[in-house]
């Protein structure tokens, strides 16, 4: 067995089956209801990331809607979404890239910990543009995100 750890952007690139568009699941019916899932590949995800400009956010919901919109389905998958961005994230550090993942927030604007650095590197950059961060409990948010999504 090899001890060579994967680079994130070869991760990245090992999803070649997607994005995919299929029934909602039944297990999901109840809440979501009856149509189709869009699941997005990690590049259109690195993309919706890398379109935030600089003042600007987005939330793993809000992206994983627009890529369902644009392959006309009901819903996008946020799960997934949100998997694709932590490792889009890592990968721009990992090759010092220029995607600005420390833009996109998980749902109802709370900073994701799992991001590089966790919640202090992220709530250091979105404050470095402006950004007002709380602490609410555990967890971290961003006062008046929604006025400021893409």
């Amino acid at each position: 067995m090899s001890s060579v750890k994967k680079s994130w952007a070869s991760r990245l690139a090992s999803y070649p089956h997607l994005p995919s568009v299929k029934p909602i699941p039944e297990a999901m019916r109840a809440r979501r209801g009856i149509g189709t899932i869009a699941t997005p590949s990690p590049q259109e995800v690195e993309a919706a990331m890398r379109g935030v400009p600089e003042g600007r956010l987005a939330t793993v919901f809000g992206i994983g809607e627009s890529i369902a919109a644009r392959h006309t389905a009901t819903i996008g998958c946020t799960v997934t979404t949100a998997i694709f961005a932590h490792m889009v994230a890592h990968a721009t550090e990992e090759s010092c890239g220029t995607t600005a993942w420390w833009r996109t927030l998980k749902i109802g604007g709370e900073l994701n910990g799992k991001y590089p650095g966790g919640i202090e590197a992220q709530m250091r950059r979105l404050e470095s543009e402006g950004h007002t961060v709380v602490q609410r409990g555990h967890r971290y948010f961003v006062v008046d995100f929604e006025e400021k999504l893409v």
